[in-house]
């Protein structure tokens, strides 16, 4: 019997269960039910012990407590595999959903140490000035909700599924709750125990639902979300649910995708193209034996190269092994069970009300050591649809089949794609500048993510069919309006923006970034002599003045070779409207504020690594004198490094204090000076 992980230990109910079997051999992998699991409890410890525990790390601690989730995950993944192999899938299908979780951790593990400060707080935009005298200034920021996240997954990726949730979930705050479909639980379950046994997420942070959710949403309130991975029909009940409707329970829909791919009318048989698109449908109707939502349901080609498109499929696909996916020969495993290889035969034969079987049988498979009758094997099936083909726009096979369709204008190609009315992912296969662009553009509204593919981008492309962690997952209309993933984005979905209304002085305490117009203290001791320990926020120093000369300006652009005339010649630069004679390089004063602002001798600033926002206001012309005023902006501490960065708001003036120049400098400091030996710091960031 399958155990859940529910309020800091392990259940197991007394139940008989259901049997769930081995895709590819029929026999009996575990049995699953939740009858007697308190769901209640799991909400409540979720909120009272989970979510305390992560809400009291700042984002930097979260995305190293998922790097370090990651590595051990990844160190030993031979019995993930194997297990995985039980689902149907072979080692092939295995390296999506296992690695492809895992990768997932990284990535986010990376993006929230490189894009999310060192706080609990995220600043959305600039701060928004609300009355003339600067005393009034509004600044949006994100904040952790207090609530849970329960996450809702598919059959089809037991592993992924739950990690691509998980990790924004818990860089955001907020505890998870995973329910996995049935038919694959005992993989997710291994990796849930794996997670577990390592300590290394805090208790309550993650709870394991093995069995029917029941009444989960019945306990769940306005803080908390639920994100759900499954079947239009699922969908529309949950969306029902009276605490979806009427409590605030924020419900996330990733559901049925009729995702299509357009070949080009710019391709002839000739061009490398045609290759791309034929090796890209069959890859999506095997892996994972085309159970994946991103597959390519309809193949949408020129009329002219229908028969060429169809036959170079056929062949390709007679090529592919189907059987036991332990079988390091096989191409193609088995459905997840008998029952959805059974779905998957309506589905097609409701598509041959409007299509021609051209390649496959639905009742007969070649298969290498296994079993038709106990394995849930199927052949890959391609359909040709007939001219006005409703069925194709409307069912989904969830498995190894797709609909050749075709169109003769490129305006038809797009109408048709947006019958499938809404898909998480559409692409079109194209050396075509303008074809690439009106199809993207007619595209665009239906879907959630398109790849273009040519012969410059194959040799990098991911493919079609693979959700990436820096890119939105999700579509509208038909495939639920949900969003996942996306990089940082992911995370903010899980947050709540608020608009704060102060002024300079409690904006800046509240938010942790110095805000013009606060208070900034000028002390004896220079800011660049100050450790990251012993500056603060506000930390300030303005600079003498320096006269910028015809000199200064004619040795730059000497220099420098930047001999743009409104530098170097008088009339030409008195003829611009702008400027009414020769004025300084942007660059030039930049370059003079730094050798008024900087302390030279050796100290805590280790390095400069960039400027950020950097405008130029007013001109500088030769006797303006310019002067500096330097603000500490913003600290982060780098976790596991002896420094951390540094972020100065910088305001170059001239003599009448109208700033010419505003931006900000990024610099790395040691958080002691002098460094301390053996003070237990690491030295990487």
């Amino acid at each position: 019997m399958l155990e859940s992980y529910a309020a800091g230990r392990w259940f197991r109910s007394e139940a008989e269960g259901e049997p769930l079997l081995d895709a590819a051999t029929g026999e009996e992998v575990a049995r699953i039910s939740a009858a007697g699991l308190d769901l209640a409890g799991m909400v409540d410890h979720a909120r009272d012990v989970g979510g305390p525990a992560i809400r009291d790390l700042t984002f930097h601690e979260r995305a190293q407590l998922l790097k370090e989730l990651a590595a051990h995950l990844s160190a030993d993944k031979d019995e993930i595999y194997a297990l995985s192999a039980r689902t149907g899938a072979t080692r092939r299908d295995s390296l999506v959903d296992v690695d492809g979780g895992f990768g997932t951790l990284f990535s986010y593990a990376s993006k929230g140490r490189r894009e999310l400060p060192a706080d609990t707080v995220v600043l959305d935009g600039p701060t928004e000035p609300l009355g003339r005298a600067g005393t009034f200034v509004g600044q949006h920021l994100y904040v952790s909700r207090p609530g849970v996240a329960v996450q809702i997954n598919a059959f089809n990726f037991p592993v992924w599924g739950m990690l691509e949730k998980l990790a924004p979930a818990f860089l955001a705050g907020m505890p998870s709750i995973v329910k996995p479909a049935s038919q694959t639980a005992y993989l997710t379950e291994l990796v849930v125990r794996r997670i577990v046994e390592s300590g290394i997420l805090p208790e309550g942070s993650l709870q394991l639902l093995c069995g029917s959710a029941t009444t989960l949403l019945d306990h769940l309130g306005p803080m908390d979300s639920v994100a759900f991975t499954g079947s239009a029909h699922t969908a529309g009940i949950l969306r029902d649910h009276p605490n979806v409707l009427h409590a605030g329970v924020r419900l996330g829909v990733e559901a049925d995708s009729l995702n299509c791919s357009i070949l080009g009318p710019d391709v002839t048989p000739d061009d490398p193209e045609l290759e791309l698109f034929v090796k890209a449908l069959v890859a999506e109707m095997t892996v994972k034996a085309g159970q994946k939502c991103t597959a390519i349901r309809r193949a949408i080609v020129p009329e002219s190269l229908v028969d060429t498109v169809v036959g170079l499929t056929a062949e390709r696909l007679a090529r592919v092994v189907v059987g036991d996916p332990r079988n390091p020969d096989v191409r193609m495993g088995a459905l997840a069970s008998l029952a959805q290889r059974d779905e998957v035969r309506k589905a097609v034969e409701a598509l041959r009300a409007s299509a021609d079987l051209v390649v496959g049988d639905p009742d007969h498979v070649e298969l290498v050591d296994a079993d038709a009758e106990r394995g849930a094997f199927l052949a890959p099936l391609l359909l040709r649809a007939h001219a006005g083909a409703v069925e194709p726009h409307e069912v989904e096979p969830f498995g190894p089949v797709s609909t050749v369709l075709t169109y003769a204008t490129l305006e038809e190609a797009v109408a048709l794609a947006a019958r499938g009315s809404g898909s998480l992912v559409g692409s079109v296969v194209t050396h075509d500048p303008e074809v690439a662009r009106r199809v993207v553009l007619g595209l665009a509204p239906w879907h959630g993510r398109i790849l273009v593919l040519d012969r410059d981008d194959a040799g990098e492309s991911t493919g079609h069919g693979s959700p990436l962690p820096v890119l939105v997952h999700g579509g509208p209309g038909r495939a639920g309006g949900g969003e996942e993933l996306g990089g940082i984005r992911g995370v903010l979905r899980h947050m709540q923006r608020t608009a704060i209304q102060a002024s300079p002085d409690l904006m800046t305490a509240i938010t942790g970034r110095w805000t013009t117009g606060a208070r900034r203290r000028v002390e004896a001791v220079h800011p660049f002599r100050k450790s990251l320990a012993e500056l603060r926020i506000g930390d300030s120093i303005e600079s003498p003045s320096r006269t910028v000369t015809l000199e200064d300006i004619a040795h730059f652009a000497d220099f420098t070779g930047d001999t743009f005339y409104a530098h170097t010649d008088e009339e030409a630069a008195r003829a611009n409207p702008l400027f009414g004679g020769i004025v300084a390089h942007g660059y030039l004063v930049v370059s003079l504020a730094a050798g008024l602002f900087v302390e030279p001798n050796p100290g805590p600033v280790l390095a400069n690594f960039g400027v950020d926002s950097l405008r130029f206001l007013t001109p500088v012309k030769a006797g303006d004198a310019i002067s500096v005023r330097l603000t500490v902006k913003q600290i982060t501490p780098r976790t596991n490094a002896d420094y951390g960065e540094v972020r100065w708001d910088a305001v170059v003036s001239n003599a009448a204090g109208d700033p010419v120049a505003t931006y900000d400098v990024l610099t790395l400091v040691a958080k002691r000076w002098p460094p301390v030996e053996g003070d237990g710091e690491g030295t990487t960031g």
